[in-house]
């Protein structure tokens, strides 16, 4: 099945949508239904009112399960699952926990991972998925979500939000070690990427028996309001190209000249950590210029890590640059052990080609610090920047030309002509 939907001068109403969520269960005949969707940290992808619709359609006569795709990120709150699910009670909601839940379905081979990666990395990748999803009894699983640009896997969702957000510690390591390894700026906003593969292969092999079918958005948020641009439902790979497509015209900007100035903002509901709040850098870095300038307003960052050891860690290796952390892989037990924190520390520096500077309410200026970044105090960051006032995009504070971003997760930005000086 695939029914695809999208909205071209204007976005799809929110009839529009339910129109295309009641066709995909049309003439089922359901008893039990497992519902994967993202965690609050994909706020605007419009998984909370496509998951809280399913959820009451099918409660009538189906035992509905929601197992939010959390990877390494922390459980939601309850307040957290109202402000993104409505309705929907807390204790329906099942916690994915990635070191404990999961069990091993296959291996990628060590010769096909050697081949998509070019040679950058010849090992197996054990695949390991939450065993709720194994579950027999189900009729049907529905993955929800969003495809837009990522760091790990060029373009996120599809079998990304099966096998990694609802997968353990040796996939999500080695997924994002390959990721980091070959290099998020030749993938991000592309398909077909090393990972992507890899995930394919898995998902073709170990999962093509499972009753899933996948919900996909395409969405952006001018004004912080949710837009969806395109909805796309079935179980082919042809869903996850068609949403590329869309998002690749909807969520890349592509700028006539690099940026010396950017401002991003991390709304407090969604970003506590660096772990996630970096993806202020992860989407900006193709678009700033060498010598230029990366201020990420933060109100909400508490903390490095999305858990305490993961924390330590970042407090210890901190954001030191590829070719440090690489050095350090060689020797440390626990990097080889958690390869996915290597990969992230990889991914948060600049590699020195422009600062970074974070502007905290909880963390100290000696944390910040610590870690390789910049501080800057809270409430002087918005004195010198005065967000409030911006527009997305370019605006001018004293003379000076500044680049802002009010949600880095919903884009990437890159400039053109240094893009296309790498393309030659």
């Amino acid at each position: 099945m695939e029914l695809l939907y999208e909205a071209n001068s204007r976005p799809l109403t929110e009839k529009e949508i339910r129109h295309a969520l009641d066709k995909s269960i049309e003439g089922l005949k359901l008893r039990k239904v497992l519902l994967i969707p993202p965690d609050i940290t994909r706020f605007h992808s419009n998984a909370g009112m496509i998951t809280s619709y399913y959820y009451n359609k099918l409660k009538s006569y189906a035992k509905v399960d929601i197992l939010p795709a959390l990877g390494t990120h922390e459980k939601m709150t309850k307040e957290e699952v109202k402000r993104m699910y409505q309705d929907i009670p807390y204790d329906v909601f099942i916690e994915h926990k990635w070191k404990t839940d999961v069990v091993p379905i296959g291996e990628v081979p060590s010769a096909y991972v050697k081949f998509v990666t070019y040679g950058g990395w010849d090992k197996p990748v054990l695949i390991e998925i939450n065993k709720l999803i194994l579950d027999p009894t189900y009729d049907l699983i529905l993955s929800i979500g969003q495809v837009v640009p990522h760091e790990v896997i060029g373009m996120s969702n599809h079998s990304k939000n099966i096998l990694v957000g609802c997968g353990g510690t040796q996939t999500i390591s080695a997924s994002h070690m390959i990721g980091a390894i070959y290099g998020m700026e030749r993938m991000m906003g592309k398909d077909h990427s090393p990972v992507r593969k890899i995930l394919d292969y898995a998902w073709t092999h170990f999962l093509s028996s499972l009753p899933l079918q996948f919900v996909l958005t395409v969405t952006t948020a001018p004004f912080n309001i949710t837009q969806t641009h395109g909805l796309y439902i079935g179980d082919t790979r042809a869903v996850l190209e068609a949403a590329i497509a869309k998002s690749q015209a909807c969520n890349i900007d592509f700028l006539e000249q690099g940026i010396n100035t950017c401002v991003v903002y991390l709304d407090p509901l969604e970003f506590k950590t660096t772990w996630l709040g970096n993806k202020a850098i992860y989407r900006t870095r193709m678009a700033i210029k060498d010598g230029g300038h990366l201020i990420i307003i933060a109100p909400g960052v508490k903390r490095f890590g999305e858990d305490l050891t993961i924390d330590s860690y970042i407090r210890k290796y901190g954001y030191s640059g590829t070719n440090h952390i690489l050095e350090q892989l060689k020797s440390s037990d626990e990097l080889q052990q958690n390869m996915a924190v290597a990969a992230h520390l990889i991914h948060s520096s600049s590699d020195g080609r422009f600062q970074i500077t974070y502007a905290t309410k909880y963390l100290t200026k000696a944390e910040v610090e610590s870690v390789g970044f910049e501080y800057m105090d809270y409430e002087s960051a918005i004195q010198a920047y005065p967000i409030h006032t911006f527009q997305p995009g370019y605006n001018t504070v004293q003379n000076t030309s500044i680049f802002y971003i009010p949600n880095p997760a919903l884009g990437l930005w890159i400039d053109k002509q240094r893009f296309t000086k790498e393309m030659e």
